[in-house]
């Protein structure tokens, strides 16, 4: 096959270890490109440099597809910024409180609360964390299950969107690898048909109401429940509060719950109403009709919520136009990750790391297994790196070609990278969502960290289990089986916990 050899190892490598050093997910990024291309041009620097932007990272830009998710991403980036400064999450939030009269309603608002605010990962610790303190507290439920449970909803539920910047980020990346296979099935087909695969997503959305419910807490999390049932204290002594004075809810200020139901509502009208004269569900909807669409349906929802902000005078109409440039500019970053990623891809491309890959492990690993293997990998990446849109950056164009070669099931294979990055951005203790959520959630970071943790490998060790069965099958009827273990396991260990707290 035709490849570098070992040497179509060092930019993906190169990646991965300054994304763990240098916590900065662009300059990783450069730096594998720039490797990369140093190698393909035989050692100069400066023709190294000069190709790695003229020939990898401007016909990024000037790409027709690549351009229209750019702009794409803009347009999400300014309608998620009026929606987290409308304060209409929290108003929301507030609106709903007295529903919350037990332990179990109070847990299970939150998690609501949190697959509401779908549209921001970011968003979710911030707004909901601050709306549901006072309620945990009152209810006697730890700040530590406060912050699992929006970190629980935060990640994973924004991964399972398709047309938020999550989506679209992850359909740039399959996009540039079905170009290169000459595989011509849509990118928005293939990531809803993925999404059954998200097995570690689905597992840490679901087991927030298993737990709420049947109140099989274990672990350092029983510890701290209890703490707080038997004594009313909301830290252990040596902890301290990660709580910084912007997290307020200074944007609530004439807000209503409408700000938020109804720009959502004009969103799903407008995005489902031009989807459906293409076909859809029915017919696959090409991809630069769904780009347009949803920009159209991101645009129009932005005018919703400004009319609503001017309406309920909670912002004038110059201050919500400074909002929406400034979440526009907030995109830059994910722009330039995604550029980056691109022109990693098409560098690791043109050294063959892929074929590399695949010929080392044919005939010597199982087609099956790779799924699980690539869950692995890509936990393991983003843990120790901290970001999630990082490791899909880097595994995807692996991934997605090896699948191929291999006669792996691609589906299943996409559906594991995507949890390995979930898993390793949902519990890494320098991932940005679990900061936020011990922030949002008034909780001390370790604590957070220590207590979630456990539930993370509960769900971790089932989507592998999942990923093994459904490497064999391939089918989508996998997820069940993961459910079934995550429910049996709690329950187990929470009657070992209950044993040992008497004893």
């Amino acid at each position: 096959m035709d490849h570098m050899g070992i040497l179509s190892l060092i930019p993906p490598i190169v990646a991965v270890v300054l994304a763990i050093i240098s916590k900065n997910v662009i300059i990783a990024l450069f730096s594998g490109v720039f490797i990369g291309v140093l190698l393909l041009v035989g050692g100069n620097p400066l023709t190294a440099t000069t190709s790695t932007i003229g020939d990898y990272i401007f016909p990024q830009l000037t790409d027709g597809y690549n351009a229209a998710v750019l702009v794409l991403l803009f347009f999400i980036g300014g309608f998620v910024a009026l929606m987290e400064k409308s304060g209409g999450g929290a108003a929301l939030a507030t609106s709903s409180a007295k529903f919350f009269t037990t332990r179990a309603r109070a847990q299970l608002g939150a998690w609501f609360g949190g697959i509401i605010i779908f549209f921001s990962d970011l968003g979710t610790p911030l707004i909901v964390g601050p709306v549901f303190e006072k309620i945990f507290d009152k209810a006697k439920i730890s700040r530590e299950k406060l912050a699992w449970i929006i970190d629980s909803t935060s990640s994973p539920v924004a991964v399972l969107i398709p047309f938020i910047g999550w989506g679209v980020y992850i359909m740039g990346l399959i996009r540039a690898e079905f170009d290169k296979l000459n595989i011509t099935d849509s990118e928005f087909s293939t990531l809803v048909a993925v999404i059954p695969f998200q097995f570690y997503a689905i597992l840490a959305v679901l087991l927030v109401p298993v737990i709420a419910l049947t109140k099989l807490d274990f672990g350092p999390m029983a510890k701290a429940e209890r703490r707080v049932r038997e004594t009313g204290q909301l830290y252990w002594a040596e902890s301290k509060p990660l709580r910084k004075p912007e997290v307020t809810n200074e944007y609530t200020t004439g807000s209503r719950a409408i700000l938020v139901w109804l720009p959502l509502l004009v969103l799903f009208i407008t995005l489902f109403g031009l989807l459906v004269s293409y076909g859809f569900p029915f017919e696959p909807v090409p991809g630069g009709d769904f780009r347009v669409s949803l920009s159209t349906a991101y645009l129009f929802a932005a005018i919703t919520i400004v009319l609503l902000m001017l309406i309920f005078k909670v912002k004038k109409f110059g201050e919500t136009v400074d909002i929406y440039t400034t979440g526009m500019q907030k995109m830059v970053y994910v722009a330039t990750t995604l550029v980056l990623a691109w022109a990693l891809g098409q560098v690791i491309g043109e050294m063959g790391t892929a074929n590399y890959i695949v010929e080392m492990m044919k005939g010597n690993i199982p087609a099956f297994i790779i799924p699980a293997i690539l869950f692995v990998v890509g936990a393991i990446m983003a843990i120790a790196s901290g970001t999630s849109w990082g490791t899909f950056a880097i595994m995807l164009p692996i991934a997605i070609p090896m699948a191929v070669a291999l006669d792996a099931h691609l589906l299943v294979c996409i559906g594991a990278v995507l949890s390995g990055g979930i898993f390793g951005d949902h519990c890494s203790p320098i991932s940005d969502t679990t900061i936020l959520s011990s922030t949002g959630a008034g909780a001390d970071h370790i604590d957070h960290v220590k207590t979630q943790f456990p539930y993370a490998l509960l769900n971790a060790v089932a989507a592998f289990i999942g990923f093994v069965v459904a490497g064999i099958t391939g089918s989508v009827y996998t997820i069940f089986l993961s459910v079934a273990i995550i429910i049996v396991v709690a329950w187990i260990l929470s009657r070992r916990q209950e044993k040992s707290l008497t004893s």
